[in-house]
C-alpha cells in the first residue's frame, strides 16, 4: 500500500510504501530525487530517465522525495552522478555521518518523521537552490521550447544545458519530457480521454502520447492507468 503527503520542506512529499504482494514495481521518471529508508538502511535514488523497475522481494519503504533541482544542494552531489541509479547513502557521505543520520531516522517514531527531520535539518546548514532552477522547471513544465526558455532566463543554450545537468541529472530537453508525461498521466488518471490528454498536455497526437509513454514508462497508457 502506499501513501504520500506533504513534507514540512517545502515542496517535498513524504511517502510509504508496503508492496501487498510478489512481482515487479514500476517507478516512472518525475524530475525529482529521493531518499529512502528500507529496513534500516538509507538510500538515494537519482533522476530515472526511464521506468525503474523494482524485483526484490516485497519490503517496507518510506522516502522523502525532493522537488526537481533541490536534492543535489542537500545531498552534496550533482544530480548527473546519480542518473538513473539507486546507491547507498554510505557511498556518497562519510562512514560516520551515515551511522548518525541513519540512526536518528531508526530512532524516530516513524521512518517517515525521521527522513523528513534529517532533511530539514540539512536545508537549514545548506544555501538555497538557484532560483533560477525552479523558473527552469516552471517553463519547461509549461510546455515552452528549449531555446525559448533559455532566452526568457537570460542564459544560453550551453549554460541551461550545463545547469541542469548539474539539477536535475540530465539536459533541459529530457527534463521536458519527463514533466510532459507526468502532465499526461496526471490529466488521464483524472479521466480525460487519450486523445485530449495528448493535445492538452503538448504531444503532436494519440500516438506520439503513446511512443512517449512506452519510451520513457516502457508500458502502455491503458497499463499505466489499469487500477
Amino acid at each position: 500500500m502506499y501513501a504520500e503527503r506533504a513534507s514540512r520542506l517545502a515542496g517535498a512529499v513524504v511517502w510509504t510504501n508496503t508492496p501487498s504482494g510478489s512481482g515487479a514495481g514500476r517507478v516512472l521518471p518525475d524530475g525529482c530525487m529521493d531518499l529512502l529508508w528500507k529496513e534500516g538502511r538509507l538510500l538515494v535514488a537519482g533522476p530515472d530517465t526511464r521506468a525503474y523497475v523494482t524485483e526484490d522481494a516485497p519490503a517496507r519503504w518510506a522516502g522523502i522525495r525532493f522537488p526537481p533541482g533541490t536534492a543535489p544542494a542537500l545531498l552534496g552531489v550533482p544530480a548527473r552522478e546519480l542518473r538513473d541509479r539507486r546507491v547507498d547513502l554510505a557511498d556518497l557521505w562519510p562512514a560516520a555521518e551515515v551511522r548518525r543520520v541513519t540512526a536518528r531516522v531508526n530512532a524516530a517514531a516513524d521512518p517517515v518523521s525521521g527522513l523528513e527531520e534529517v532533511a530539514l535539518s540539512r536545508a537549514a546548514d545548506t544555501e538555497p537552490p538557484d532560483p533560477l532552477l525552479r523558473r527552469i522547471v516552471a517553463a519547461l513544465d509549461a510546455g515552452r521550447p528549449v531555446a525559448a526558455t533559455a532566452d526568457e532566463l537570460g542564459v544560453t543554450a550551453r549554460q541551461l544545458h550545463r545547469r541542469s545537468l548539474a539539477a536535475f541529472g540530465y539536459g533541459p530537453k529530457t527534463l521536458a519530457r519527463v514533466l510532459r508525461l507526468q502532465r499526461a498521466l496526471t490529466l488521464a488518471r483524472g479521466g480525460l480521454p487519450l486523445a485530449e490528454t495528448a493535445a492538452r498536455a503538448g504531444f503532436a497526437d494519440q500516438a506520439h502520447l503513446t511512443r512517449e509513454v512506452g519510451e520513457l514508462a516502457g508500458a502502455t497508457p491503458g497499463e499505466l492507468l489499469r487500477p
